[in-house]
């Protein structure tokens, strides 16, 4: 069974005390970030490469493989151990409410996390290209299929207008963060993995937007000359406030719901003075 959501709203308030104290050593905790960016980098080219195919052959199966294969991305972050922005939105966000960090804890640990899934997701996707990998199997004079699956991502997400990435990116971060926050509430590592697999079936299969695998898949899509920086510059500066949003939606409610009713002991206190200053009616009175 679930922890029950208070418990969990506290463990999540005590893991954003220990990112903002590991955030204290700059280069272990962007080290740590780099890592979580080529990790969802992994999940990245693990998608182009099993659904490339699919896609290639205009399978509706295409979304529902590309979904299933990207879970791989949080089971590495959480199990392997390392720092995502996406889900520290509101692991930190869940410690500011619940007093036990400050907002400036929020900010660096925030903006340190996102420097560092940059940096990860930049070089891992240069590694990549350099080894070749999403080209091989192209046959002469045409792209390989999970190259071409990169350059229709970034065709569509360039394609999309501001409002619809920043939506997309508030939905995506909170199913992300919903995932987190079920992994939190069960002490199983089994029921970790299914909650984590359906967390991110869901958003990618959905077409929503992250902002840190779109870090990873423009960059691919730049090295192949099908995209440019600045392209990928525009859909930060939308989908990165969107994931805020949608990860602040999942801190502010469960952070709501697991508080502890002020009223409830002062109500009992209330109800049992009343019983114990009940008049005694008189014996004489009865009669």
């Amino acid at each position: 069974m679930p922890i029950p959501i208070a418990t969990a709203v506290a463990e999540s308030a005590e893991q954003a005390v220990t990112k903002a104290r590991d955030a204290r050593t700059a280069i272990r905790y962007l080290t740590s970030a780099v890592l979580a960016g080529g990790y969802v980098g992994v999940a990245v080219v693990l998608l182009a490469t099993a659904a490339g195919p699919l896609a290639a052959a205009g399978s509706a199966a295409t979304k529902l493989v590309a979904g299933a294969v990207f879970g791989v991305a949080l089971t590495l972050v959480v199990f392997a151990g390392a720092e995502l922005f996406t889900s520290n939105v509101m692991v930190m966000l869940t410690g500011v409410l619940s007093k036990r960090v400050r907002v400036r804890d929020l900010l660096v640990v925030n903006v340190g996390s996102l420097i560092g899934n940059f940096a990860g997701s930049v070089g891992f996707a240069a590694i990549v290209h350099a080894s070749g990998a999403l080209s091989a199997g192209a046959k002469k004079g045409s792209t390989a299929p999970a190259a071409a699956m990169i350059s229709s991502l970034v065709k569509g997400k360039v394609a999309a207008t501001d409002g619809q990435l920043f939506w997309r990116a508030a939905l995506c971060n909170l199913l992300v963060c919903l995932a987190i926050w079920m992994a939190t509430r069960t002490k199983s590592e089994t029921a970790k993995l299914v909650v984590l697999f359906w967390g991110l079936l869901a958003f990618v299969a959905s077409g929503f937007e992250h902002s840190i695998a779109n870090m990873t898949i423009f960059s691919l899509a730049v090295f192949q000359h099908a995209a440019s920086w600045s392209e990928l510059g525009r859909n930060l500066a939308v989908t990165i406030p969107g994931n805020i949003v949608g990860g602040a939606m999942v801190a502010s409610c469960y952070a709501l719901i697991g508080r502890a009713p002020r009223s409830h002991s002062t109500l009992v206190e209330i109800g049992e003075l009343s019983e114990l200053t009940e008049p005694e009616i008189p014996a004489q009175a009865m009669a």
